[in-house]
């Protein structure tokens, strides 16, 4: 399994925050890690995807680096916060 990396180390800053009932579950079925790392691995695919168009439509490195991160942040790291449970 590969090592978590900067998204994936985002991922699980982020999901422990934002995401506990999800990380209970994951670390439950012991299928955190995995999780992360697919994260991690799926945002950096997309981002190198995105990367490419955007500079082979003119953007310069970091213009394409930030529009790119823009679109896939909060489809794989930047999860929407869950709600607070009922008391």
């Amino acid at each position: 399994m590969s090592e978590l990396l900067s998204y994936g180390l985002m991922a699980e800053k982020h999901w422990r925050e934002h995401c506990p009932r999800l990380v209970k579950e994951l670390e439950t079925e012991h299928r955190l890690r995995a999780a992360l790392v697919e994260a991690q691995e799926r945002t950096t695919a997309d981002m190198d995807r995105l990367i490419r168009q955007f500079r082979r439509q003119g953007l310069n490195p970091q213009q394409a680096h930030d529009q790119a991160w823009e679109l896939v942040r909060e489809k794989y790291i930047l999860l929407r916060p869950e709600r607070p449970e009922p008391k």
